[in-house]
């Protein structure tokens, strides 16, 4: 039997109906307050009544951010200045972006992370940023469990940039008018919980789920994004997971009758053929699951394109 080259032309798994879109949390570049009476001091310990104070001293732009890195669990300077900064000249708007992190992280809503991307040449656009103690209380009201923040090593920081490129590529998107941002879930949000083989819990672990409007219709997704580190054995148990979850239908009684699309993203041609002979190894009914496409093909495939 052939391999199904076809699977990386596949078209998205598409939902009949648009929901109204969700209210975007970008809010104006002039909606941030001047940090004059902020208490600058670096605090050492984020107290209940602290949080409470800096819900009513933050600014919308500020809870936007916060509500972002919440959803990302990071961002380099640069992707939070395109996300929260664009109202002003470019050298403006970087200067606003650097001030008020510096600002969030004092008041120990942001910590920015012990390794930059890009090298010390990049200067401060190489930054990478985080939810500290007071971000994440504000952003979870204490309904998850608070984690000191950590600095984790090149590998996930590279791959958690990747998923937040591929959101802010998205909020441009919607930006423009091509498309509504209506779901963008990452880890541990999208993760989805099934009972496996011989009634064992098994927690399928995509990297983002992505719920699209577009016209009257809906596009859904399960986002993974290769970054060629894992072997073919690896990528074919994630699939074999997709396809065991696939047969569970909970997904499709909760989009009515639709399964999201797999969208496996991948850095180069030859790692995209090598995933699509990965993809061939399912059982030939799986096979319409799954697409296979380079990162630089993903706008044009979230925006109705089959590339």
């Amino acid at each position: 039997m052939s391999r199904p080259v076809a699977v990386a032309l596949a078209s998205p798994s598409r939902l009949p109906q648009a929901r109204p879109r969700l209210e975007s949390t970008h809010s104006s570049a002039n909606d941030s307050l001047p940090y004059r009476g902020y208490a600058m001091t670096r605090r050492a310990r984020v107290t209940e009544a602290y949080v409470a104070e800096l819900t009513h001293k933050l600014a919308p732009r500020e809870l936007a951010l916060v509500a972002d890195l919440d959803r990302l669990r990071l961002a380099s300077v640069k992707q939070l200045e395109r996300l929260h900064f664009t109202a002003e000249s470019p050298k403006a708007n970087a200067t606003q972006a650097r001030r008020a992190l510096a600002s969030l992280t004092e008041l120990r809503v942001v910590v920015r992370l012990g390794r930059r991307v890009g090298g010390v040449r990049a200067g401060s656009q190489a930054f990478v940023y985080a939810l500290d103690v007071a971000g994440q209380r504000l952003a979870s009201a204490c309904g998850i469990r608070i984690r000191r923040p950590w600095t984790p090593g090149l590998a996930f920081i590279a791959h958690g940039l990747a998923v937040s490129e591929l959101y802010l590529q998205l909020v441009e998107a919607s930006r423009s008018g091509t498309l509504d941002v209506l779901d963008f879930d990452t880890e541990p949000a999208c993760w989805r919980t099934f009972t496996g083989l011989g009634g064992a819990r098994t927690v399928l672990k995509p990297d983002a789920f992505v719920r699209l409007g577009l016209s009257d219709f809906e596009d859904a997704y399960f986002v993974e994004v290769d970054r060629a580190t894992h072997s073919g054995p690896s990528v074919a148990r994630k699939l074999t997971s997709y396809r065991r979850y696939w047969q569970t239908a909970r997904e499709q009684n909760r989009w009515g009758g639709v399964f999201p699309k797999v969208l496996v993203l991948v850095p180069s041609e030859a790692r995209k053929a090598a995933l699509i002979e990965v993809v061939g190894e399912q059982p030939v009914e799986s096979w319409p699951l799954f697409q296979v496409a380079r990162y630089d093909d993903a706008l044009g495939i979230f925006s109705g394109g089959t590339s």
